[in-house]
């Protein structure tokens, strides 16, 4: 497995990521943000993604979005190849865009919003801690992102106090950088490429 940070020269798969996220939402019958390739591409280009290749094969990726003059961090965007998933990708992945985000912005504290469970550990993993919204970023950018959610309505109905998502936090800059144990891909390729598994969606994120 090959996990790296995009370059422009990945805009070529930047629509193929988009359409993941749309079949990601019908699978799993919740709200996922919507994405738009330009601006897929844009986050590489900027060196602001992770990509994930397993033998050469698209496997997934994840980007970094800044708010408030770079104070908060939000690794978004989680996708995985459902060919592939329940095999650790998006463990490898999560770890690549938590520990690119703390070089990044060292001081920043870096949050998520997520319905899925596996993300939840994921992130507990790392060290994110449960917050009610109102730790989290105000920046109008960041919610109107939630506009395309099938849930977006429960948010404003509770004045984005809360919705069906979790809010995540992690505001411990000095805290040594964990390190998740993930698999031997070279071990599991072979096994990974013959799963067609996807009657669940553990390694997808809304808006991490």
């Amino acid at each position: 497995m090959t996990i790296r940070v995009a370059t422009t020269a990945d805009a070529q798969y930047a629509a193929q990521l988009c359409q993941w996220y749309v079949e990601s939402a019908k699978t799993r019958g919740t709200g996922i943000a919507k994405r738009e390739p330009d601006y897929v591409a844009q986050k590489m280009a900027s060196g602001d993604g992770i990509i994930a290749f397993v033998d050469d094969k698209l496997a997934g990726f994840c980007y970094i979005e800044t708010f408030d003059d770079k104070t908060f961090v939000v690794n978004s965007g989680l996708i995985v190849n459902a060919e592939i998933r329940k095999g650790g990708v998006g463990k490898a992945i999560k770890q690549a865009v938590f520990e690119l985000s703390r070089s990044k912005y060292p001081q920043a504290k870096i949050f998520g919003i997520t319905t899925s469970l596996a993300v939840m550990k994921i992130n507990t993993d790392l060290g994110y801690e449960p917050v009610t919204f109102s730790e989290l970023t105000t920046s109008e950018d960041f919610w109107k992102g939630c506009k395309s959610c099938k849930n977006y309505g429960i948010l404003m109905e509770n004045e984005r106090k809360l919705c069906l998502c979790t809010g995540m936090l992690y505001d411990t800059p000095e805290k040594q950088l964990v390190q998740l144990q993930v698999p031997d891909f070279a071990a599991l390729t072979s096994a990974l490429l013959v799963s067609h598994d996807s009657a669940s969606d553990p390694e997808t994120d809304s808006a991490l």
